[in-house]
């Protein structure tokens, strides 16, 4: 049923949804596998879709870490609450991540540990890409990650022009292959 969800949700807006079916598994694992979970205290996590990541961030966290997952695709959020809405300290929010900071301030922080993004950058209007980015590093903690995927690296250029460093990392095992992006902020003063 919920895949069903996905591919309407695709063909009605491929430039927002970015993808035909949900990410694999073993997609989620290299997205995760750089995440300290015990020195966690506040994840955020852009385009949750149906909750592939979000399901092993809840299972992973610790029970004081705060997980605020941002959905901006209304039939999207509205599975992501029924399944995890219930769950302490994990925070369903339906609305652009551009607006991440709106966000921050209500649940008393200004800086988070990692965020975890399954947002389509190659396909995202270019001036929401450059303003989601630019929230990004200006949360991310000293030690924060951004880590995202993609399914090309076409947009590598631009995610330099935010992050210092990048780790890349391949999935053969995701329809289609993906690239995991792990990025190192740039210092605060």
């Amino acid at each position: 049923m919920e895949y069903k969800i996905f591919i309407n949700q695709f063909l009605k807006n491929p430039k927002f949804t970015g993808a035909i079916l949900p990410s694999s598994k073993r997609l989620c694992y290299k997205m995760i596998e750089d995440v300290a979970f015990e020195k966690a205290k506040f994840i955020v996590e852009y385009g949750a879709g149906l909750g592939t990541f979000t399901e092993e961030l809840i299972k992973r966290k610790g029970k004081e870490t705060i997980l605020l997952v941002i959905e901006y695709n209304k039939a999207f959020y509205d599975i992501l609450l029924k399944k995890f809405g219930h769950i302490d300290n994990c925070f369903i929010i339906n609305d652009s991540a551009e607006n991440i900071k709106k966000y921050l301030d209500k649940y008393g922080t200004n800086k988070v540990d990692y965020v975890i993004s399954g947002l389509p950058f190659a396909s995202l209007p270019k001036g929401l890409s450059h303003n989601i980015l630019k929230n990004t590093n200006d949360i991310l903690s000293n030690d924060g990650l951004f880590i995202t995927f993609q399914y090309t690296l076409f947009k590598l250029k631009l995610f330099k022009s935010y992050f210092k460093s990048i780790k890349i990392k391949k999935t053969f095992i995701n329809l289609p292959p993906a690239y995991v992006l792990v990025c190192k902020n740039f210092k605060k003063e």
